[in-house]
């Protein structure tokens, strides 16, 4: 089945709805995909075939769920790209995909073109923008010039829909490669497993040119009938604002998100009593977080679990009962996770090791990289690099991510059990730890911190503190303050960058 397919399925159900608002406008299902296939037959013009990859690269935007839709309809191949995305890696992507058109805007325009010097496959610009330079295509002439009407390109299930990069640590982004399959099969194991009703109203501020939002966008139309608030940028009071204006019940964010959520100065000026789901991922929730959450805003954060190249979305806590503070929840429906040693063999439930997971929605592989792909995919199972475990109730837990244990002395230590502890200290609002070399050790412990607004402390006293808590072997050697921690598009804090400096 065609992703493409989607739409006209919700219309069937549901029929014609506003399905988004955007700067307080209004676009109706009916509207979306209307605008989405003429962009389809804007696109077969300029020569885009079945296969042919095309960039989507702009701010959070009704474009960027149209673009989406009228890339599958002709049986291309979307490929999303952040506009933070540095240039080197952007040229990379560019020429690493062959992709012969870009979808984005104009304020992007500079850097495009810079990029585009590195990838001579590529022979259209098209941006969004009311008004657009002469030497490009305008989105808006492209649809006022084409039907609404489009046949679907048939697709097997292993052909491609979609080629997202993953940021790496080391080395060139990686391209994961899902298809229809992979994608379709991830969003009706969310359907199956989000306990949530039908025709709810969701605030969405994560990229959405990323896996997030294609992912979401698979969800929306399957589960049909809701709406979503697009913001285009995260900025709190605009975020509570949209969420009293728009009666919101669910929202999609990341721990960061809700640290600075936590640090608004009078949240009470806003009514956010319509929201019943908070939902966080991409990165670790601290307890001492979520805790204050609940305290202040009444709701329980909901925390879950996903790999880009599974489709994003693989394990949940329960958006609506009891949850598990600190577990990425159960495996999705239809999802198959266990916990292995380093020689591949399953550990008893409680006992740590890596977390591999296996399903219909798993990628194909990477784009171009045999090598990386056998490294992780291996007898149907991808080796996922986080460390947990599983407890008697089936739940997740994630310690740390293979590559991130400090070895001191021997002894390996999980980053998140002394960020833990920072976080809780009263002066703290972010915090990350990092090894650092030692000639006694092999490794020791460094602590990159962020003060509340107008707190002071001093390093020691912030070794003292952890040193109270826990083992002495075990607290940071050496603290650093930061005014801001590096972080990736999606909020989780950049551990590589923090070893750089």
């Amino acid at each position: 089945m065609n992703l493409a397919e989607l739409p006209d399925l919700e219309y069937a159900k549901y029929g014609e709805h506003v399905s988004i608002i955007f700067n307080d406008r209004e676009y109706t299902n009916k509207q979306m995909h209307g605008a989405s296939l003429k962009l389809a037959n804007a696109l077969k013009k300029l020569g885009i075939t079945k296969g042919d990859r095309v960039i989507i690269q702009m701010p959070n935007c009704p474009e960027v769920f149209q673009s989406f839709i009228a890339v599958y309809t002709i049986g291309a191949v979307v490929v999303p790209i952040n506009f933070m995305v540095g240039d080197k890696e952007t040229a990379f992507i560019y020429k690493d995909t062959g992709a012969k058109v870009i979808i984005s805007s104009a304020i992007f325009l500079p850097k495009i073109e810079a990029c585009r010097k590195e990838a001579p496959a590529m022979q259209h610009v098209i941006l969004i923008d009311e008004k657009v330079p002469d030497h490009v295509l305008s989105y808006r002439k492209l649809l006022a010039e084409n039907s609404d009407q489009c046949p679907i390109e048939p697709v097997k299930d292993d052909d491609l829909a979609a080629l997202i990069y993953t940021a790496g640590t080391t080395g060139n982004p990686k391209g994961v490669m899902h298809t229809h399959k992979s994608l379709l099969a991830n969003a009706q194991m969310q359907v199956d497993t989000v306990d949530v009703p039908t025709g709810l109203t969701s605030i969405m501020v994560l990229p959405l040119c990323h896996s997030y939002g294609i992912a979401s966008t698979n969800f929306g139309m399957l589960k049909g009938g809701g709406k979503a608030v697009i913001l285009d940028s995260f900025d709190i009071d605009k975020l509570f604002a949209a969420i009293e204006k728009h009666k919101a019940q669910i929202i999609g964010a990341v721990p960061t998100m809700y640290v600075y959520m936590l640090l608004h100065p009078n949240p009470q000026k806003y009514d956010l009593s319509s929201m019943k789901y908070w939902v966080s991922g991409s990165a670790p929730l601290t307890l001492e977080t979520w805790n204050q959450f609940k305290a202040k805003f009444g709701g329980e954060i909901a925390e879950g679990w996903g790999l880009t190249e599974a489709g994003a979305n693989n394990s949940a806590n329960p958006l609506q009962g009891p949850k598990k503070i600190r577990s990425i929840g159960q495996p999705m429906k239809g999802t198959l996770m266990k916990v292995v040693d380093d020689l591949g063999n399953e550990v008893p439930v409680g006992k740590e090791g890596e977390i591999l997971i296996t399903g219909p929605m798993l990628m194909k592989g990477y784009w171009r990289n045999p090598e990386e792909t056998a490294k992780v995919l291996r007898d149907g199972w991808l080796y996922t690099g986080d460390v947990g475990y599983q407890d008697e109730d089936g739940y997740f837990f994630i310690t740390e991510r293979k590559k991130d244990l400090i070895i001191k002395g021997g002894e390996n230590i999980a980053p998140r059990e002394v960020e833990e502890v920072l976080y809780t200290h009263p002066a703290v609002s972010e915090a990350c730890v990092v090894g650092i070399p030692d000639e006694v050790y092999g490794e020791n412990i460094k602590a990159w911190v962020v003060l509340k607004p107008g707190q002071k402390v001093t390093a020691e006293e912030i070794i003292d503190f952890c040193q109270a808590r826990l083992k002495r072997f075990k607290s940071p050697k050496v603290v650093e303050f930061i005014a801001a921690l590096p972080k990736s598009l999606v909020g989780k804090i950049l551990r590589k960058e923090l070893r750089k400096m």
